[in-house]
């Protein structure tokens, strides 16, 4: 046996010792258990399905206890029934992505239908086609619930509504019968989309917030609000009604309000509307970029163009200062006993460039508003 033959077979030996000794040959004490988790423990949530949400005569599939659940696969409807009718509150319902498609003659998609149950969750799928609501949270008062992630089109009534401090969220809803999203007092509703349904395209009772939503081409309003409510950073493109109406007591600002049939932005009393663009508004039909039509607004650093009347205010006590209109068929109709002051701003005879040109617009007092 020569050297290199004695070496490798040591290292051999060393490395089988190694194996040989590398744990202990007695297993612990007691008995044995898997090291695996369970079924529900891996998924911990309940299954939409016939035998953990059996239907009644009018529901596919009903959840009559708290907790959570999921869908598993598409949901179509039949005739007469609802296709998941929630019976309990404290439920979350994830739609997985699914699609719950019903036809002309079910009930809703998703329903709430015992009378103030409260936190329920809906989120992340499609629910199109049935024969009454959407998704309906609202019907029954289903309070603090929250919609998320779902898209709601084609049904015969409204598309997705919860109910009193109720929040909707990243949902859009088109071509319904009814209102697109709707919730009742209190509400809040982020980053939606309304667009073609027959009523108000985005509807919230008093005390509600509207952030960063659009509607486009409702038969209503495109976004309406009741009093004491905030509307911001929304658009509201050629909606058959007003753009955007809130009620009294409201803020609107930093929104987009353009060629709809009525006003761009209509309130009534004591609102502020802040810094908005009205353009082209009620040229269908008739329509100011502003209209304000009680008193005690604050109506300010707005820019109205191309609209039918620029800012029309129709009874006093209002205060109209740093607004800028142009090109609209009445620019101000203002009403006596307002604070306003308008300047007819000059406009510069010879084009600027470099450093230096121009002229003032015709005031240097700071509220002033301006005709361009």
């Amino acid at each position: 046996m020569n050297r290199t033959t004695i070496i490798t077979a040591a290292a051999l030996t060393l490395v089988a010792a190694g194996l040989l000794f590398a744990g202990p040959l007695n297993p612990p004490a007691g008995p044995v258990t898997s090291t695996y988790k369970t079924l529900t423990e891996v998924e911990p949530r309940t299954a939409i399905n016939l035998t953990n949400t059996p239907g009644d005569a009018d529901s596919l599939f009903k959840i009559t206890q708290p907790g959570s659940y999921y869908l598993t696969g598409n949901i179509t409807g039949v005739v007469g029934k609802h296709g998941i009718e929630i019976a309990a509150s404290g439920v979350t319902l994830d739609l997985m992505g699914f699609d719950l498609s019903g036809l002309a003659a079910s009930l809703d998609g998703v329903s709430a239908t015992i009378f103030n149950l409260t936190n329920i969750t809906i989120c992340n799928g499609s629910v199109r086609g049935w024969g009454d609501e959407g998704v309906d949270l609202g019907s029954n008062f289903a309070d603090n619930s929250t919609v998320i992630d779902v898209r709601a089109s084609g049904n015969a009534g409204s598309g997705i509504t919860v109910g009193t401090g109720g929040m909707i969220t990243g949902c859009s809803a088109a071509f319904n019968g009814g209102t697109g999203i709707s919730t009742t007092s209190g509400g809040t509703i982020t980053r939606c989309s309304a667009a073609g349904n027959t009523s108000n395209g985005i509807a919230a009772a008093s005390g509600s917030t509207i952030t960063g939503c659009s509607a486009y081409d409702n038969t209503a309003n495109g976004i309406s609000t009741g009093g004491g409510s905030t509307i911001t950073g929304c658009a509201a493109y050629i909606n058959t009604g007003n753009g955007i109406f809130a009620g009294g007591a409201s803020t609107i600002t930093g929104c987009l309000a353009n060629r709809n049939s009525g006003n761009g932005i209509a309130v009534t009393t004591n609102c502020l509307v802040l810094a908005n663009t009205c353009q082209a508004n009620g040229n269908i039909g008739d329509g100011a970029g502003i209209h304000a039509t009680g008193g005690d607004n604050r109506i300010e650093s707005n820019n109205c163009a191309d609209n039918d009347r620029g800012i029309d205010v129709d009874a006093a006590g209002n205060i109209i200062i740093k607004n800028t209109c142009s090109g609209n068929t009445s620019n101000w109709e203002i009403a006596v006993g307002n604070v306003c002051l308008v300047i007819l701003a000059t406009p510069i005879v010879a084009a600027i460039s470099g450093d230096s040109g121009g002229l003032s617009p015709g005031s240097t007092n700071p509220n002033a508003n301006f005709t361009y």
